[in-house]
């Protein structure tokens, strides 16, 4: 387990705070992180696509009023969007009761889906805390160059040789556009979605030129904005305005 930052932000987010919502790509770490802070503490964790999870909450409020003093993970939360007016009300009953922090913490890999669910509803009860892959400072000082050629996706950088880190990324790609992004609705082709992505890594660090992707792409610089904005809300792209 390396020292993340965001275990640090984290811990002091569930001291102030009711809730915290840990947001992330896949495989980026979140999932150990929370079970790291969860071994600290009286905690239950349910994975919301396991359908016997999701069972479990089908009485949420009677479940979760079972639950009363232990730290509540919830991951893939995205999963069950009815459960945040569910948790703004037992936060509330909480808040009465004298437990005021530490109660829920919530795990999503898609941040546009679950910002937009608990915006409303938990306003005021909850702090957003966004895991990045590994970083400079996380790491070995002597493992930089493993770093850089194999990113900061634990599972790619802890690979037992190049050979087969190279080879993660495959996998993850396919979840991605095979799964997690149609399942959010947009209609695009796998193939055109990749190409995207590729043109978009050999761009890095430059100046987005929407116009010279659009005509690589064969796409209008419209569609060209749609795509970006999708990679950006799965947190799978980073840009930085001027």
């Amino acid at each position: 387990m390396y020292p993340r930052h965001t275990n640090q932000n984290l811990n002091a987010a569930l001291e102030t705070q009711a809730a915290a919502v840990l947001l992330g790509p896949r495989q980026v770490g979140k999932t150990t992180i929370a079970l790291e802070i969860a071994a600290r503490r009286p905690s239950v964790y349910l994975y919301l696509e396991r359908e016997s999870d999701r069972q479990v909450l089908s009485q949420p409020d009677l479940y979760l009023d079972e639950q009363l003093g232990r730290l509540v993970i919830l991951d893939e939360v995205q999963q069950m969007p009815g459960l945040f007016k569910i948790l703004r009300g037992q936060i509330d009953m909480r808040r009465r009761k004298g437990m005021r922090t530490g109660q829920f913490l919530l795990l999503g890999s898609a941040s546009r889906a679950l910002l937009h669910q608990s915006a409303e509803s938990l306003a005021g009860r909850v702090r957003y805390i966004e895991t990045p892959p590994l970083l400079i400072d996380e790491v070995n000082p002597e493992h930089l160059n493993r770093l850089w050629l194999r990113g900061g996706f634990p599972d790619s950088f802890q690979a037992n040789n190049d050979r087969t880190s190279m080879n993660w990324p495959e996998d993850f790609l396919r979840t991605y556009l095979e799964r997690d992004i149609p399942a959010l609705g947009p209609r695009i082709p796998a193939a055109t979605l990749r190409r995207f992505w590729t043109m978009l890594a050999h761009a890095q660090g430059g100046l987005l030129n929407a116009a010279a992707l659009a005509e690589g792409l064969g796409v209008s610089g419209q569609t060209i904005g749609r795509y970006l904005d999708l990679l950006v809300d799965l947190m799978l792209v980073r840009r930085l305005q001027p």
